[in-house]
């Protein structure tokens, strides 16, 4: 088996399944697969893929795994007893052909409550199935070399930057082992730098830190949720404040661009949440919008933490620790860099919601490519009321 516990997920995944749980539990949702690599053929790996879907849905949660969950200070005792009873149901999942050649369709369609789960594990077994078949022979040694290239150029950092990284590479990793192996390496060589993973089962078995807020598929559900489309985004924030009461206190910046997001972000929002996470666009950029966007709302963004997780590779991040270092505080999450790392192109894969509650919903990125959505009628409407921009042109 790929997947060995329910746990070898990210951390947001249970987050927001509480949020789902306390708020919408009658909300139904479906989810799309997309491999944005030109020219990989999933083709072949469709059988395994539907074994190990099986071999999923068959796992429960373990005594000693709920046990864990309920230590975490921000997750509810009803919560916890709730995935006691949890397990995946095949009904929600079906797979197919694609329509291009290479394509593979897996489409998760059901209760939000019990199909949330599903993304991170998915691909988790897409990508280590495609590295199975393509690289039966893999280099370790050369991840080895590239791993310890890294965590040199890591210990180069002036020690008042407060770097601090974190894995983020869950559901593009090469294989299990070969991402449980980075993370120890990781903990073992540079704990100083190293924050934490958003891998709960990692965390739980390597005794650091799990870490993980919101995701946009929250931010996308909430545009069928909400009184009206255009207050959707500050819906979620408000709901997200509600559950938590100022803890997870990072919020995701680019489900309707940068721009959207700052209209949206008022003062209560700048001084209630702790921070923002940059997943799309240019992060410099964006880090200088947001520390105008504190000070215009008298906010010092010194007390404040930007997360960046887009594509990151260590010194991108240490670029950018530089640029913001005494003007606010930064951590980075860096995900394909660190878990398939080996030599070997990594897959570019995705699952994303593109329904709730039977209405299209979509993500707008600041970065050609990454928008979100099966309707183009519905992403101009989207557009429109957020007074976007027009579609980019890929």
């Amino acid at each position: 088996m790929i997947i060995q516990s329910l746990l070898d997920t990210d951390l947001y995944k249970f987050t927001m399944m509480q949020v789902v749980l306390h708020h919408f539990p009658g909300a139904q949702v479906e989810y799309k697969f997309k491999c944005r690599t030109e020219g990989a053929d999933l083709r072949p790996d469709l059988d395994g893929i539907d074994r190990e879907l099986a071999e999923l849905c068959r796992l429960r949660f373990r005594d000693d795994e709920l046990a864990y969950l309920r230590s975490l200070r921000f997750m509810k005792s009803d919560f916890v007893d709730f995935l006691g009873l949890f397990q995946f149901n095949e009904k929600f999942v079906t797979t197919g052909l694609g329509e291009k050649p290479g394509e593979i369709d897996i489409t998760i369609r059901g209760p939000w409550l019990h199909t949330i789960l599903y993304e991170i594990p998915v691909l988790a077994i897409v990508s280590e199935l495609y590295f199975r078949r393509t690289r039966a022979r893999p280099n370790l040694d050369e991840g080895r070399r590239r791993l310890k290239a890294k965590i040199a150029l890591v210990r180069t950092v002036e020690p008042e930057l407060d770097f601090k990284i974190s894995d983020f590479g869950t559901r593009r990793r090469f294989s299990l082992p070969w991402h449980e192996e980075v993370v120890q390496t990781l903990k073992r060589e540079v704990p100083q730098y190293f924050a934490g993973t958003s891998n709960v089962w990692f965390a739980m078995r390597n005794n650091i830190t799990p870490l993980g807020t919101m995701a946009h598929e929250y931010m996308q559900a909430c545009q069928a949720l909400g009184p009206r489309l255009r207050d959707s985004q500050t819906f979620a924030f408000d709901k997200w404040a509600q559950e938590y009461r100022g803890d997870l206190g990072i919020a995701i910046a680019d489900t309707y661009g940068l721009e959207a997001f700052l209209r949206d972000f008022d003062m209560f929002f700048c001084k209630l949440f702790d921070g923002a996470r940059h997943d799309s666009g240019d992060p410099f950029e964006w880090g200088e919008k947001m520390i105008e966007h504190y000070r215009r709302n008298r906010v010092d963004p010194r007390t404040k933490t930007l997360i960046f997780s887009d594509q990151l590779s260590v010194p991108l991040a240490i670029e950018i620790a530089r640029r913001f270092h005494g003007r606010a505080r930064t951590a980075f999450g860096i995900g394909t860099n660190l878990t398939n790392d080996l030599g070997y192109e990594p897959m570019n894969i995705v699952i994303k919601m593109t329904e709730c509650n039977g209405q299209p919903v979509a993500k707008v990125s600041d970065s050609p490519g990454k928008t979100i959505s099966k309707d183009p009628g519905y992403l101009r409407y989207l557009r429109q009321v957020f007074g976007l921009e027009p579609a980019e042109k890929t």
